[in-house]
């Protein structure tokens, strides 16, 4: 049989030159090795201050295959070397204490038996076997020569055979094969990878080194697949970080609580419902009951778009009714209203006959508005953040080299184009959510809902302005036939636009994380701005000291609705 670093080595996919996001150290958390690469940014950090900056702020390391193999065979080798055990038994060890080389150590020295007994790694045999004579396959009770016969540590014999069905049925059945027993009813001993190694096919071989594989990461409390289809990386999260938000090689960006694409500043909860408001049957039953009512007769659901009150159910029904009062138009006329009122519908109104009913459409109609309003534009700044990620994609593979010949530039100085696509992006992402959490922001929070409404606006605001600018404002320098004396004026503006929209957004999830916590002083502080004529205290407050009506498409209030 090979030795057990062989058996481990024949698996390892081949790493060769490529990058290595941990830093190629034991601790792979360590802030100082390499870090991964965010989506839309080029690998060169050391001509871009911008990338670096966004890279000192990574809490999380990106992991590809070959790191997580590594990983793996050096977490196998330090339980083996420092427990004084076959690395055969250290994989059966950490697959039950999932991964948790701590935990391992801890309940191995804390009590080694109850350990051995409780994972299955036994110290001796449990049957006797004869020197000579034949033995007895537990499993098809066939008669074989000892030497012919496999066995675990418990020593229960069977025939080759047999093991060979017992582990490709179990292989076959999923990742429990991981967690394989002795074939022997109640008994404990477990089944080491050699015996993988040494019977089974190579189809299932492969099965099982993939189980073996996955199970690192998912059993690992601080490690999670990127959730993005056919991506292979997995995603470590440094303990004790504050934001969730990760960015994969792949360029997805998600939430690594929950798995949802990323929404800082939202909390996970919002997001979950959020989520399934917006796949709920719910909002179309508020649409319906908001602006359709049933037919007398059949009671399916009718909508009026225009027309006259004489309403006419569809085949097979065919009711004719009045859409006012809901009677038989046949009781309708001229003394009743004509066609386009119904007298019968106003007096009964007077009485309070239909106060409950116009209460509940009402109701659902203000209620359907006001998700609209927030819905439309959670949709439009996904929509336009889209938009933005394939313009950075344009900008790096055709832009930047077209505005450097036709305004005699490196592009290393061009830079500051990218970081204003990127800060859109972002910008549009955060956006985005806020609308998810100004939709559960509580109704009767008035003060909250005010500066929220004013933070939110003012970073709308900032963003419309520093999107024009690249996306329209440059147009002129990339049509431009010879260098233009305006270039630097614009890149000056737009370096500025950038800086100032990431400041508004700052402060916007700053605010949101807090839980709007400085409404209060921002009250108070914009009280004593009006009653004393004093900016100080605004200008703190309200950065560039915009008013607060000015909050661009987030200002509608549901209660106006």
């Amino acid at each position: 049989m090979d030795s057990e670093d062989d058996m481990l080595d024949a698996h390892d996919m081949e790493s060769g030159d490529d990058d290595y996001y941990s830093g190629g150290t034991d601790d792979y958390n360590d802030s100082d090795g390499d870090e991964p690469d965010f989506a839309y940014v080029e690998e060169d950090v050391d001509d871009s201050a911008m990338i670096a900056s966004r890279r000192s702020q990574v809490n999380y390391v990106v992991l590809k295959e070959e790191d997580i193999r590594r990983h793996q065979k050096d977490d196998i080798g330090r339980v083996s070397m420092v427990l004084s055990i076959s690395q055969v038994e250290a994989i059966i060890l950490l697959l039950h204490y999932h991964w948790s080389v701590s935990k391992v150590h801890d309940e191995w020295f804390a009590d080694e038996e109850r350990v051995r007994r409780t994972v299955g790694i036994l110290e001796g045999p449990v049957v006797t076997t004869p020197d000579d004579g034949e033995l007895t396959c537990g499993i098809c009770f066939e008669s074989f020569l000892p030497e012919e016969i496999l066995s675990v540590a418990c020593g229960h014999p069977f025939c080759p055979t047999c093991w060979t069905g017992y582990i490709s049925t179990t292989i076959n059945d999923g990742p429990g094969c991981l967690m394989l027993r002795c074939p022997e009813p109640s008994c404990p001993a477990a089944v080491g990878q050699d015996m993988f190694e040494k019977l089974a096919s190579q189809e299932d071989k492969e099965k099982y080194y993939r189980y073996f594989l996955r199970s690192y990461v998912e059993d690992n409390r601080k490690m999670k697949w990127c959730p993005s289809p056919g991506c292979e990386h997995a995603i470590d999260l440094s303990a004790g970080t504050g934001s969730y938000d990760v960015s994969c090689l792949c360029s997805h960006s998600f939430c690594w609580n929950c798995t949802e694409e990323a929404h800082r500043p939202v909390d996970c909860d919002t997001v979950a419902q959020w989520i399934r408001k917006n796949s709920a049957e719910s909002e179309n039953m508020n649409w319906i009951l908001a602006n359709s009512k049933p037919c007398p007769k059949c009671k399916r659901p009718i909508e009026k778009n225009h027309g006259c009150m004489h309403m006419t159910c569809t085949p097979p029904c065919k009711y004719e009714f009045c859409w006012l009062c809901l009677n038989a138009w046949t009781d309708h006329g001229e003394r009743t209203g004509g066609f386009y009122a119904c007298n019968r519908y106003e007096a009964a109104k007077q009485e309070g006959l239909y106060d409950e009913a116009e209460k509940r459409r009402e109701m659902a109609k203000n209620s359907l508005e006001r998700y609209t309003h927030y819905y439309e534009r959670w949709a439009s700044n996904q929509t336009s953040r889209q938009k933005a990620m394939t313009d950075l994609e344009q900008a790096k593979t055709q832009n930047l080299e077209k505005l450097s010949d036709r305004q005699c530039t490196p592009e290393s100085q061009l830079k500051f184009i990218l970081e204003a696509w990127l800060q859109i992006i972002e910008c549009r992402r955060v956006l985005k959510w806020t609308y998810a959490y100004g939709y559960y922001l509580p109704d009767h929070e008035h003060a909250k809902r005010q500066f929220f409404e004013y933070l939110q606006g003012e970073a709308e605001s900032g963003l419309e302005r520093l999107h024009q600018c690249v996306e329209k404002d440059l147009v002129q320098f990339l049509n431009a036939e010879v260098p233009s004396k305006d270039f630097n004026d614009f890149r000056t503006k737009l370096a500025g636009l950038t800086s100032v929209t990431k400041n508004y957004f700052e402060n916007l999830v700053k605010a949101l994380e807090n839980g709007l916590v400085d409404v209060d002083s921002h009250a108070a502080c914009s009280s004593k701005s009006t009653s004393s004529k004093s900016t100080g205290c605004s200008n703190k407050t309200r950065g560039k000291g915009k008013g607060s009506s000015r909050t661009g498409g987030s200002s509608r209030n549901p209660d106006d609705n």
